[in-house]
């Protein structure tokens, strides 16, 4: 399997609007980068922030992914494409040829000279209906289950903004994105299977939590 790397966006925190009467400063706003590589840290890609360190950014959530094979859904389904200046779901990297229900848990990439594991489903909140300016994306996201996926970093160092990412390793339980966001979603899945896929050891603890 080949993933194709099509755009790398990184972004520091601004200020997206108000809600409830205050400001939300977020670093969902993220930019293509312009130059042929980038740095990656063991945190995040250089040039990238995070607002709301709580709930995101952290070893565990360095890196966030989101394929282009489900532009067409988003297309049809909203007549959303994003604004074309910003990545449209806020991710990091954007790719085509993968999605959730081919992606694993613990699953290896080499992207570059960084090395890459698969850590866990993106839950989305209320900022990415500001960032979109489509009313109930959030919810909309949910019930698609086209989640994107975070990325810890193994391996620092350089990589292009365009290109292959090679799989070097899947992870053999091979619990899928999907099956991970499915525990969180879905009130009807029975016990047994909620533990099997929370007990998985390269599952992130924030998304246990």
């Amino acid at each position: 399997m080949t993933i194709h790397l099509l755009s790398v966006h990184v972004g520091t925190p601004a200020l997206l609007g108000e809600r409830r009467g205050e400001p939300v400063t977020s670093g969902i706003r993220k930019q293509s980068v312009s130059t042929p590589i980038v740095n990656v840290s063991t945190t995040n890609i250089e040039g990238d922030g995070q607002a709301d360190l709580v709930n995101h950014g952290g070893i565990d959530k360095a890196v966030y992914c989101y394929s282009a094979d489900h532009d067409a859904f988003w297309r049809e389904s909203l007549g959303y494409e994003g604004d074309g200046v910003h990545s449209p779901f806020g991710q990091n990297l954007t790719v085509s040829g993968i999605d959730e229900t081919q992606v694993c848990i613990g699953d290896t990439w080499r992207w570059g000279d960084v090395l890459l594991e698969v850590s866990q489903p993106r839950w989305p909140c209320y900022k990415l209906d500001m960032h979109s300016g489509v009313p109930l994306m959030m919810k909309r996201l949910i019930a698609s289950g086209f989640s994107g996926w975070y990325l810890r970093v193994i391996e620092p160092g350089t990589a292009p903004v365009t290109g292959e990412i090679e799989i070097i390793h899947r992870d053999p339980i091979g619990l899928t994105v999907s099956d991970a966001f499915d525990a969180r979603r879905n009130p009807k899945m029975s016990p047994d299977r909620y533990r099997e896929i929370m007990s998985h050891p390269k599952l992130a603890n924030g998304w246990r939590s």
